[in-house]
């Protein structure tokens, strides 16, 4: 019983932090990401609205990373390093079709010319389609799987040789849905984010020797400028209903969630799949068709 006691006072205290001093670092406000350098697809928004990567590009800079924030419209992209330099953070803007592996080239390089090293990567894009295997147009499908898989396999592809070479290690999150663990009336969504949960769980065992974690988050509804147009009061009210908690979620929720599987905090998670959903996935609702 002493031994045992000695044990947790050691796990909880001073002894252990003496141990393993990044343990105080981890600990800290900055999430072990001072001066790290992001990678974040999918960063802009209109407007001032706030999407999931524009929330996480903001937060990972308020914990003192450098952010590339990308987007295929530089415009966007510049809109979300205007809030973060307001901040006083630390960011440029990128325009790329992540569709397209030579222009995922000339971003990594980019992040790596301008900030000299990459050390994370939150890979953001994606687009939504309704509708069954009879019903789902062959060309939306094939388009669905390039934006929603094909990006973040191409984007991963040069990013992970850089992060190796340039910091000795890394982290990234891909961005997958509940729509991959809840399938309801959008077949070709479900089958590209149940993929991207997959490519996620294979590169960690691929890349985890060479200091590379790799995780994945499932955003259930969350109000986002993507989901904005055509969202009714009441379709607002059902996902809010759709959540054990009795709450919407918002781009806030997912990028405090990118940020922290990409911090030094979670330095022991790796080929994880993050539900951030409000408990919507454990009350299985009725067939709908939003986007998650």
């Amino acid at each position: 019983m002493v031994a045992s006691i000695s044990f947790v006072s050691m796990c909880r205290g001073q002894a252990y932090l003496e141990t393993d001093p990044q343990m105080n670092k981890e600990q800290s406000e900055d999430f072990g990401l001072k001066d790290k350098v992001a990678i974040v697809t999918g960063g802009g928004a209109a407007g001032d609205g706030i999407g999931n990567g524009r929330a996480a590009a903001i937060l990972l800079a308020r914990a003192g990373a450098r952010v590339l924030v990308v987007d295929r419209e530089l415009d966007l992209a510049r809109g979300t390093v205007k809030m973060i330099t307001d901040e006083g953070g630390r960011a440029a803007a990128h325009a790329a079709d992540v569709t397209d592996e030579a222009q995922c080239r000339a971003m990594v390089e980019a992040a790596v010319s301008q900030f000299g090293r990459l050390d994370v990567l939150d890979n953001n894009v994606g687009i939504a389609s309704t509708g069954t295997v009879v019903e789902e147009d062959p060309e939306v499908w094939r388009r669905l799987m390039q934006v929603n898989v094909d990006s973040m396999f191409l984007v991963c592809r040069h990013a992970i040789p850089a992060m190796i070479k340039t910091a000795r290690g890394g982290a990234i999150v891909n961005v997958a849905s509940i729509a991959a663990l809840r399938p309801r009336g959008m077949t070709a969504y479900s089958t590209s984010k149940g993929a991207v949960i997959a490519l996620t769980r294979a590169m960690a065992v691929d890349h985890g020797a060479e200091g590379i974690r790799v995780n994945c988050i499932a955003p259930g509804p969350v109000y986002t400028p993507m989901v904005l147009p055509g969202m009714t009061a009441e379709a607002r009210e059902r996902r809010r209903r759709a959540s054990i908690l009795g709450i919407e979620g918002t781009g806030w929720d997912i990028g405090c969630a990118v940020r922290f599987l990409l911090s030094s905090q979670a330095r022991y998670i790796t080929g994880h799949t993050l539900v951030v959903d409000g408990g919507t996935t454990l009350l299985g609702p009725p067939r709908h068709t939003e986007a998650q």
